[in-house]
């Protein structure tokens, strides 16, 4: 599968409010010059995987669309090591610091030292429990949860035996799995015969733990996967185990997960989020903050339910682009 070739830029994708504001921004010549004259740092909890990638895709190129310098750090998944980051960060003295949790717990404690130091904070991906940042743009991780679990509910018409992997550390990711035990109490005559939870410092891997789930249970018909990470070495583990039928989901987006759906394979669903939309509007409500205007304390970002007819005519990198989905004819689920 290729990409498909689209020539807009990122900035005429935008659209609605966001386009609007922009546009207000690039419009001033003195607001614009005052904008090229803040300085911003990004403390990224990771930046690997199609999610890391679109999300520190986002945060670049909206600071140089709007203004202003970045320095970015990544931590790895290590919480430890992102408070440190952002500690680091805040002696720098940023007009603005964005955030991208991989355990938002753990941090908050850091992100609360960065407000108390009248910096304001704007996260993406994550909310940060108990902190008081000034924007955070995230999916509806419950309503993606219950999603991916009715789509495995209806190709199972209701009845059938299946598994979790849980990714249970980032109380944001955790709420997939709560919508998803939502979606299943419509539904009585599926059972949940297997369960396995996802630890960073575990020396389990998403694959090692499929491998097990399909040899101890060989009636199963589908597993739910809270990412799509998960999601993908699963499908590895049933091509291993010559499962063909069998039903995966998963939570992301991107091009690895899309490559597989439209392979096909038995990875059927990924809820892809709009990481690279995420990362824009932290930095565009930064600006809109740092100029005196108003901004929203949450927003919810598009997520679209991507199955193979989605994918026929090939594999787009750039769906979480604001705008692009729609180009592509796509419409939002979540």
């Amino acid at each position: 599968m290729t990409d498909f070739s689209f020539d807009l830029s990122r900035r005429a994708l935008l659209g609605g409010s966001a386009a609007l504001l922009a546009a207000q921004f690039l419009s001033s010549t003195s607001a614009h010059a005052q904008a090229a004259d803040r300085k911003f740092a990004a403390a990224l909890g990771w930046t690997t995987y199609d999610s890391g990638r679109h999300l520190q895709d986002g945060f670049t190129a909206a600071v140089q669309e709007l203004g202003g310098t970045l320095t970015t750090t990544d931590a790895g998944f290590d919480a430890k090591v992102q408070s440190d980051q952002i500690d680091s960060l805040i002696a720098s003295k940023p007009d603005a610091l964005f955030i991208t949790p991989a355990d938002a717990v753990a941090i908050a404690p850091a992100v609360q030292r960065a407000i108390t130091a009248g910096i304001p904070v704007f996260c993406a991906d994550s909310a940060v429990p108990g902190v008081a940042v000034n924007t955070t743009a995230m999916s509806n991780n419950f309503g993606m949860g219950a999603y991916s679990c009715e789509y495995i509910a209806k190709a199972l018409n209701g009845k059938g035996r299946i598994a979790r992997v849980l990714l249970p550390q980032n109380e944001s990711w955790d709420q997939r799995t709560l919508g998803m035990e939502w979606t299943l109490r419509r539904y009585p005559d599926i059972k949940i015969v297997a369960d396995w939870a996802f630890a960073l410092a575990g020396n389990v891997t998403p694959r090692q733990a499929v491998d097990n789930i399909l040899t101890a249970n060989a009636d199963i018909d589908a597993i739910w996967c809270a990412w799509d990470g998960a999601a993908v070495e699963g499908t590895l583990a049933a091509r291993a185990a010559d499962r063909p039928n069998l039903i995966i989901t998963g939570i992301d987006g991107g091009s690895q997960a899309f490559s597989y759906i439209a392979g096909p394979s038995q990875l059927k669903l990924s809820m892809a989020q709009s990481f690279y939309e995420m990362a824009y509007l932290a930095v565009l409500y930064a600006h809109q903050h740092l100029a005196g205007g108003k901004i929203p304390r949450l927003v919810i970002t598009p997520t679209y339910a991507v199955t193979e007819s989605m994918l026929k005519d090939g594999i787009p990198d750039d769906f979480d682009v604001p705008g692009r989905a729609e180009a592509l004819g796509w419409t939002r689920a979540v």
